[in-house]
């Protein structure tokens, strides 16, 4: 029987609750099925930070190296540790060191789940751009402190890195439906942006099976309010496509059933998947945060291992109990409920 060796970071607040129960799913599962999950925790989080000044040990990128995937809740604890130091401490350096560049997130409405739109019918699969672009890191400030104080951030884009993930946009859309809507602001970002355009047609003539649009990051957020029915893949840079992913969230009923995945596509590394959501630490002693989400994180997991017909279980399990009602509103079910639910329907 095929064991997989799972890291498991619930991190901060309802990250912890949330990955247990995605842990206790993902177990049944593969119970019933011819493989096997087996767990390692790590407390590697802000208070794990607050404990020894730094988000992870100084050896945990290659701790993490030799599993075959990692499995996390969420990180943060603004009051506590800036966001800037927990992102750029973990998340950040996780992502970068493993090449995890396509970073995927998909927008549907489950049964039973009330979005805000008219529309119900769409199925949205987001590309985002995982490393460089915006949040490269590159830039400094100067004279802080000061009247004459300067900040410059540097949003860095490599040619190896646009193709790539366009190609996986591609892939992905041509396995879907087979349209791909390609992001960026060209019309006032001269460089970059332009660059990303000029990639993406020349991308584009490998895939003539494959149609290509191009749209600017603000059309295209009107277009996921007014006509998500008529997105399939949309592939964006890092900062673009953080803040249409968290607009997908929305339209989808919530965070709470954001799920997504960090993908290395040449598996030289562990891929991770996490919920979309937040470590939210003012309801964290509440026990209502949704483990549907993380969940749906794991089922992609799965899918990413090869087990596409336990990652298929488990979103037939999640759909069921979303159809009954349970965890469609948020807030309203409490955590444990909501997990033992989709326990029973998967058995």
């Amino acid at each position: 029987m095929k064991t997989y060796s799972i890291a498991l970071l619930p991190g901060d607040g309802v990250g912890k609750p949330v990955t247990e129960a995605a842990w206790d799913v993902l177990q049944a599962v593969a119970k019933t099925s011819d493989f096997a999950l087996a767990g390692t925790t790590f407390p590697w989080s802000c208070e794990f930070y607050k404990q020894t000044g730094a988000m992870m040990p100084p050896d945990g990128i290659e701790t993490l190296r030799r599993f075959d995937a990692i499995l996390l809740g969420a990180v943060g604890w603004p009051a506590e540790v800036p966001d800037s130091v927990s992102l750029h401490g973990l998340l950040l350096p996780i992502r970068k060191a493993f090449v995890q560049y396509a970073n995927i997130r998909p927008h549907r409405l489950l049964p039973g789940v009330s979005g805000p739109l008219k529309a119900r019918n769409f199925d949205i699969l987001c590309i985002r751009e995982n490393t460089e672009g915006e949040y490269s890191g590159a830039g400094g400030r100067v004279h802080q402190g000061t009247a004459d104080e300067v900040a410059i951030e540097t949003a860095i884009f490599t040619r190896t890195g646009v193709e790539r993930i366009l190609r996986f946009g591609f892939e992905q859309a041509r396995a879907r439906r087979g349209r791909l809507a390609s992001v960026t602001k060209s019309n006032a970002q001269k460089h970059s942006m332009v660059f990303w355009d000029e990639i993406t047609r020349l991308v584009s003539a490998e895939y003539p099976d494959v149609e290509v649009t191009s749209y600017h990051i603000d059309a295209m957020a009107a277009r996921m309010v007014m006509a998500p029915e008529t997105l399939d893949v949309v592939v964006a840079s890092n900062l673009f496509g953080d803040i249409l992913t968290d607009l997908g969230a929305a339209i989808q009923g919530g965070l709470g059933f954001a799920a997504s995945a960090n993908i290395n596509p040449d598996r030289t590394a562990p891929s991770m998947f996490e919920p979309v959501h937040g470590s939210a630490p003012d309801i964290a002693h509440l026990g209502i945060a949704s483990p549907i989400a993380a969940i749906w994180s794991g089922a992609m997991m799965l899918e990413h291992l090869g087990e596409s017909a336990a990652a298929a279980r488990v979103m037939t399990a999640v759909e069921a109990t979303t159809k009954a009602g349970v965890g469609t509103v948020p807030g309203k079910d409490r955590t444990e409920a909501i997990a033992k639910t989709i326990l029973t329907f998967l058995a």
